[in-house]
Formats: C-alpha cells, structure tokens, sequence
C-alpha cells in the first residue's frame, strides 16, 4: 500500500503543475481521457521545467539549460529529475529529441538581450519555444500520420505568437522584445515605460501579430483532423480557447499597457461546446507551404 500511495503521488505531480500553471492546457486535458491526460501533463511538466529555469533568477541559468541541451544529445552530464523523467517518457512514445533539443536554444536564445530584427526571425524563435512542443505533442498523444506534424507545429506558433500579444508588457520588463523591429523600432525598456507615445505603435504591432497567428491558427484546426479520435476534442478546445486571447485583446482595443487579458470560465465553456462542431469528419488539404518558408532546416519542417 505504501508503494502505491508513493506512485500515485509521483504520478499526481505532472497533473499539480498542469492545473496551477497551465489552465487552458489542464481545462483542455480534462477531455482526453486518464492515460492521455497524463503523458500530456508529463511532457507539460518538462517543458515547465525549462521555461521556469529560463525565465527565473537563479544564478547560471545559462549553464543549467546547456546542462539539459547535453543530455538531450546523449550526454552523461546530470540535469534533474525532471529531464530524466522526459527522457523516459521520450524513449516511450518515440518523441524525437531534436525537438526538445531546439526548445531549448530557444530558451538559451532568451538569456540573452532578446530583439528580434524580422518576421523570419519572430517565425524561427516560435518555432524554437512552440512548433517544438507541437511536434513533441503529437508522438504522446500517438499519433501515427507523419501528415499532422506540419499543422502541430503551426498551433504551437500560434500559440506562442498569442502568448506574445499578451505578455508585451511582461516581456519587455524582462528586457524582451519579441515584436520585429521592422514593424516597430522601440526599445524593451521604452515599451517597459508604457508612455503613451508607445502605446498606439505597439497596438498596431500587436494587432498585426494577431493577424499573422490567425493563419496558423486556421492551419492547424484543419490538422487537427489527422489526429487519432480521443485527442481531437482536447486539442480543438485548447486552440479555441487560446486563440481567444487575442480576440479578448482586440475587443478591448489592444491595450497591451495594462498587462495581460484572460479568457473567462464561461467563455470557455461556451468555446468547449462550439469546439464539438469541429469534430465532423472533413478531408484536409495540403499544408500550405508558405507557412513554413521561413522554417526550413528546423526539426519537423
């Protein structure tokens, strides 16, 4: 009894940070059924794990996170429980570890003053930080059509161009500034100010990465068909609900100087009902090309 009390509380941790720190992700989960729901909170749990090292303040970051890159490529080098917990589940579900080898140069690419220069680069670092787990995402939920990786990684973008307009004013506190400097030529620390001179410009940068994340967001709900039958619910109501974000932001007029917005318990409910209509069976097109021009040679792609 006590080996089976001590499992189901090792087995609870992945579910207890899902819930605290991924509330779309744990509501959406809630879907998937015991098993599913559970590798979900594992490969949630590690990708937590990293980002939480990356964006903490404790001393050597950096080196921890090259720690964890190490032993992704096969290194004896200690990195924590928690990367080795990935690594099983990794060696499970056939989880290609040049995914989580790139999520973490983007979360290396962080550590440093972050100014993305062009939409390529922008497109890129989504990739890094999202696309990634897009990919890692669907070898957990068992996908077998090599077809879906494509539209994966394009709801991770997605996502993270979201988590972008909604954290601007977080980020550039943080000495970030995602937003292309083609689009807008202000500093982290002007934007950190919030001045009024800012707002207007970094409004119109946001509502133009909204855009850009509406494309990937149509893209990967057609995929989402490719998935095997149990996953698809769960996945149709995180983008739906996700995607909600932005659409709050800009029914408030982008106000993006007084911090983030957040999706409402009854809207979710209401998009978790909208989000049965998208299980009708449906054939999907081609993956169009062009999302994916500014990606090649990265895993997946």
């Amino acid at each position: 009894m006590e080996n089976l009390s001590t499992n189901s509380l090792i087995q609870s941790v992945p579910k207890q940070i899902l819930a605290r720190h991924g509330k779309t992700f744990y509501w959406a989960s809630l879907f998937l059924g015991s098993e599913l729901a559970d590798r979900v909170a594992q490969l949630y749990q590690f990708c937590r794990f990293v980002d939480d090292l990356a964006d903490g303040d404790l001393p050597n970051r950096e080196g921890s996170l090259e720690d964890i890159r190490a032993r992704l490529n096969g290194s004896n080098r200690l990195a924590g429980p928690e990367v080795e917990a990935f690594m099983l589940l990794a060696k499970e579900n056939g989880i290609p570890l040049i995914a989580a080898r790139e999520l973490l140069d983007g979360m290396l690419k962080d550590q440093k003053p972050m100014i993305i220069s062009d939409e390529a680069e922008l497109l890129r670092y989504c990739h890094a930080v999202a696309g990634t787990v897009g990919l890692m995402m669907c070898r957990v939920l068992k996908c077998q059509n090599q077809r879906a990786d494509n539209f994966a990684i394009d709801l991770g973008i997605a996502m993270q161009l979201t988590n972008i307009s909604r954290d601007v004013l977080e980020d550039a506190k943080m000495g970030r500034r995602y937003l292309p400097t083609s689009w807008v030529d202000l500093t982290a620390s002007a934007i950190a100010e919030g001045g009024i001179d800012s707002h207007q410009p970094i409004a119109l940068a946001v509502d133009r990465l909204l855009d850009l994340a509406e494309g990937y967001y149509q893209s990967a709900l057609l995929g989402i068909q490719l998935l095997p039958f149990r996953s698809r619910l769960s996945i149709i109501i995180a983008l739906r609900v996700y995607r909600q974000i932005g659409w709050v932001l800009k029914r408030r007029s982008l106000p993006w100087w007084q911090g983030r917005v957040f999706v409402t318990k009854p809207e979710k409910a209401f998009l978790s009902l909208r989000s049965l209509a998208d299980l009708k069976s449906r054939k999907v097109p081609e993956h169009k090309k062009e999302l994916h021009q500014h990606l090649q040679g990265l895993a997946g792609v």
